[in-house]
């Protein structure tokens, strides 16, 4: 993880995923945030990007079908057949 990389707050982390500030606070408050990566300021904490690569949001609210995850297809495409 490169150490120039700028550090995320809660906006920036929210526009991100496209969702609303307080949904992330409200992650981080449930404990299903990574970890932050400074926590310098009390109560700002930031994060940088590179910490969300490998990390999916886990509950309701998170659309699989909008990153790609091949295992939440679209419940409404027609199934595939197996060859007979």
């Amino acid at each position: 993880m490169a150490d120039d990389q700028p550090l995320w707050g809660y906006r920036e982390f929210a526009r991100h995923l496209g969702t609303t500030v307080g949904a992330v606070r409200s992650r981080k408050s449930q404990g299903s945030l990574p970890e932050p990566d400074d926590t310098s300021v009390p109560d700002r904490p930031r994060w940088r990007p590179a910490t969300f690569e490998d990390w999916k949001p886990v509950g309701r609210g998170y659309r699989t079908d909008f990153h790609g995850c091949p295992a939440h297809a679209d419940p409404h495409a027609p199934a595939e057949q197996e060859p007979s």
